[in-house]
């Protein structure tokens, strides 16, 4: 499950979005939009009234009204998911520049302490920044968004045989954004693993 990803970018014309925010960008030290991570605010894009632009949101569709961050969510078939994945205004792309799963092993570093799982690191070759199927809601806690999740590929399999991130093909992102729910539902398949890559693992918390 994808829990941690990146973003090294900001709000530019991708994807058919036009460069403004529908919300004020924050302030505070707290935002940091480069690095995903669960309850943490980053850019989606979605639209309203007919404009596509960006908006800021908190990676959890659920606003902490569940024991964990609802940052992934499967089987858009349970009416809570349906609900939302049927209604275009509640569907988002949320651009990533890669994404992290851990290895399933740990790994003795040599360094004389326990040994640790490492990040695995995966990006779109050909798409510097890639759009990630997601939806969002309006919450207690604020807007909240998820990532919808698919069958893995032959590359991220071996790491994360469950499930992967639902990458979509630039030419998909108007159809999430628009389609009819069984549109949507036809794009909930894994990205083909020859136009990804993989790098690591890495072990930032240890030099």
């Amino acid at each position: 499950m994808c829990n941690r990803a990146r973003f090294d970018g900001e709000p530019t014309t991708l994807f058919g979005s036009a460069k403004k925010l529908f919300s004020e960008r924050p302030r505070d030290n707290r935002f940091n939009p480069k690095e995903l991570r669960p309850k943490g605010r980053a850019y989606v894009i979605r639209e309203q009234d007919g404009e596509r632009a960006w908006d800021v949101m908190a990676w959890d569709v659920l606003g902490g009204q569940a024991a964990w961050p609802m940052t992934n969510v499967r089987n858009l078939k349970l009416p809570q998911w349906r609900k939302l994945a049927a209604d275009p205004a509640n569907r988002c792309l949320i651009p990533l520049t890669e994404f992290c799963e851990w290895t399933p092993d740990k790994h003795d570093l040599d360094d004389g302490k326990p040994p640790l799982k490492g990040e695995m690191w995966f990006s779109v070759t050909d798409q510097p920044t890639f759009a990630v199927a997601g939806f969002w809601q309006a919450t207690a806690e604020g807007n909240g968004f998820t990532m919808v999740t698919c069958d893995p590929n032959e590359l991220v399999a071996p790491i994360h045989p469950k499930a992967m991130i639902t990458i979509l093909r630039p030419e998909d992102c108007d159809t999430w954004l628009r389609g009819s729910y069984d549109e949507v539902v036809t794009l909930q398949r894994p990205f083909k693993s020859a136009g990804m890559a993989v790098r690591g693992p890495a072990f930032p918390t240890r030099s």
